[in-house]
């Protein structure tokens, strides 16, 4: 469908890929190395230049799958509390590498059934959590193959989520009235209420992802 290939080339523009004559640009030839969405290829060249490639390598595979966190209709304050350690009340991106950290200690600590017993214990699918750490394996492969830079030191805050803007440039939004925000082209959107910065939510925000529902709601 055209409409999809126009899509797909305005994309290709807001990210840098592509040059004045709609040429794939230098970079976009180096995220066409990666064979994962272009969004999540350009916060991992971008993660390279702020310093927080691990960081931001954790954040593109994660992004790369479905939510591992679980909240069962009939459990959900449960599932709250044990999500409560990895929440953040800035930024979700930090509170998914809260949740990294604290699997990869376990990980490293416990046999798989227990692991399994202790994902279960804390609302999350086990299934997920493998295939988090398997697509991360993956992307390390990919980039060390490209010779992207990775940090020894944890990045600052604020490095990460420059790199992040570079891929989600067409979802940063402003808060307007009350709850409300106004994105791209006057859409009009709420945080979704699971996020960590939904009872407070900042003056500008960035998302992976915006879902329509009812309304339109930005997650992560």
């Amino acid at each position: 469908d055209p409409r999809f290939v126009r899509d797909g080339l305005k994309l290709l523009d807001e990210l840098g890929a592509l040059d004045q004559r709609q040429h794939l640009s230098k970079l976009g030839r180096q995220l066409a190395r990666l064979p994962i969405d272009p969004r999540l290829a350009r916060i991992l060249i971008a993660g390279a230049r702020e310093g927080a490639m691990r960081e931001v390598l954790v954040l593109a595979a994660a992004l790369s799958i479905q939510d591992p966190r679980e909240r069962p209709m009939d459990q959900r304050e449960a599932a709250d509390a044990a999500h409560a350690p990895w929440r953040d009340r800035q930024s979700d991106f930090a509170g998914l590498l809260r949740l990294w950290d604290a699997y990869q200690e376990q990980a490293h600590q416990l046999s798989r059934r227990k692991l399994q017993a202790w994902c279960h214990r804390h609302f999350l699918s086990h299934v997920r959590m493998r295939e988090w750490a398997e697509v991360h394996g993956q992307l390390h492969g990919l980039i060390r193959g490209m010779q992207l830079a990775q940090n020894a030191k944890p990045a600052e805050g604020i490095a990460v989520h420059r790199a992040i803007l570079t891929g989600f440039l067409s979802n940063v939004a402003r808060r307007d009235e009350g709850q409300e925000f106004v994105g791209p082209r006057g859409l009009k959107l709420a945080v979704h209420p699971g996020s960590g910065v939904a009872k407070k939510p900042p003056r500008w925000i960035v998302a992976a992802e915006l879902v329509e529902t009812r309304r339109v709601f930005a997650r992560t």
